[in-house]
């Protein structure tokens, strides 16, 4: 298969590229750093940057015939408390996690409907089922995106598209050193500290990134798909049926003690 990977520089995104094009399938990693690697070639790509992004998929037809899978990987984390978020920070957020992910759906669709088949899958995150402390517009960024993919599966399903979110839990990766940390007023310092410090912790006790390229391997092989697929330790994964069902006061207090906010 042809498969396009963004995000590919480092983390879940290399870790995908390189473990599907060690099985054979032909790779392409889209990424703002050139990555050097002899099991997938690297298009240098700002994916928020939409001639950029159609540049990358002239730049992979030149050489294959199809597009057989996307994998919206890319995107950036961000901390801190809504009240000290800056219109600035939020919007580029949003420009990478959502906007960015929506260009390359854009980008691929006219291939995949030529073909009447592909599959998308566009990276989330647990946390986009509920309103995390301290990481409330990275969880709104990812519910958006939630959002537009079971949009678009109803408006791609005359062809063959299948598209789905796979929502993570944590992933052992260096995304830590990459987040956004906006500015702590002084009001929820302490309390912020707290809850990043837990939240790193978690990050560094996470599913290997390994076990993430065996699931969507798996995935893919599947014939249909369900708008959304969850993938992460138990403790995790409880939290998204347990919103469904709770009385919201409830599950907030159970929120509460398992960021440590009590």
């Amino acid at each position: 298969m042809t498969i396009l990977i963004t995000g590919t520089s480092a983390g879940i995104g290399f870790t995908l590229a390189e473990y599907f094009g060690k099985k054979g399938h032909m790779v392409f990693g889209l990424s703002r750093k050139n990555v050097e690697s002899e099991f997938f070639t690297t298009i240098p790509t700002d994916i928020t940057d939409n001639p950029q992004v159609q540049n990358a998929i002239l730049e992979v037809l030149k050489t294959e015939k199809r597009i057989d899978v996307l994998i919206n990987n890319a995107g950036m984390g961000m901390v801190g408390a809504v009240e000290d978020s800056s219109q600035e920070e939020i919007l580029k957020l949003f420009n990478l996690n959502l906007v960015g992910s929506v260009q390359m759906m854009t980008a691929v669709l006219p291939k995949m409907r030529e073909q009447k088949l592909g599959k998308i899958i566009n990276i989330s995150s647990i946390g986009s089922e509920m309103g995390l402390p301290f990481r409330g517009f990275y969880s709104a960024s990812k519910s958006a995106l939630d959002k537009v993919t079971e949009a678009i599966r109803y408006e791609v399903s005359p062809w063959n598209i299948e598209v789905c979110t796979l929502h993570l839990g944590d992933i052992k990766t260096n995304i830590a050193e990459n987040r956004v940390k906006t500015k702590v007023s002084e009001p929820y310092q302490k309390t912020f500290e707290k809850v990043y410090s837990l939240m790193n912790s978690h990050v560094d006790d996470g599913t290997e990134p390994s076990e993430v390229a065996e699931y969507i391997e798996k995935l893919i092989q599947k014939k249909s798909w369900k708008a959304h697929y969850y993938f992460g330790k138990f403790g995790q994964k409880i939290g998204v049926p347990l919103k469904w069902i709770l009385p919201q006061n409830f599950y907030e207090n159970l929120m509460r003690k398992y960021n440590k906010l009590d």
